[in-house]
């Protein structure tokens, strides 16, 4: 049936039944694509030095990232990120700096670091992901800055 065909179905429903009846054949929705995927990755480090770093949009992270901060700002966002294996570690260290790390809610989340005059933390009370999603590992040091993990609902 046509997409527009589909519509028009939908929208002359006058029964609970008919717009059921003109979804039949669609497939189910669910959750995004498996994040795990076999390309080579598209970086291995983020550096911000009396500047800024950013990665975001649709890339694929390495098995170990690292993400350097000093007297500047990053930004990691994983949440349109896809992962070449299935735990990731990212090493951050924000040396009188921040870097901020977004990660998907249906992933595993790990984070151990040391905040020296500093922070480093974020989704420590956070469960487990989704069966078969992908761990990420976040570790490293803050001294004098900071080191945040959250999830896309913390972000504004």
């Amino acid at each position: 049936m046509s997409r527009t065909g589909r519509l028009g179905r939908v929208h002359a429903a006058r029964t609970l039944g008919e717009p059921e009846a003109a979804a039949s054949g669609l497939p189910d929705p669910g959750l995004r694509d498996s994040p795990a995927v076999d390309r080579t990755p598209t970086s291995r480090l983020a550096l911000g030095v009396f500047g800024g770093c950013r990665r975001d949009g649709a890339w694929v992270v390495p098995p170990r990232f690292t993400a350097w901060s000093m007297w500047g700002g990053g930004r990691l966002d994983l949440t349109e990120a896809r992962f070449a294996a299935r735990e990731t570690v990212i090493r951050a260290v924000a040396l009188w700096g921040g870097t901020g790390i977004v990660v998907p809610d249906d992933i595993d989340v790990e984070v151990r670091g040391l905040g020296l005059f500093g922070v480093f933390g974020g989704c420590r009370a956070r469960g487990a992901g989704r069966p078969g999603a992908p761990r990420v590992v976040v570790k490293g040091l803050a001294l004098f800055g900071a080191v945040v993990v959250k999830s896309p609902r913390g972000v504004r």
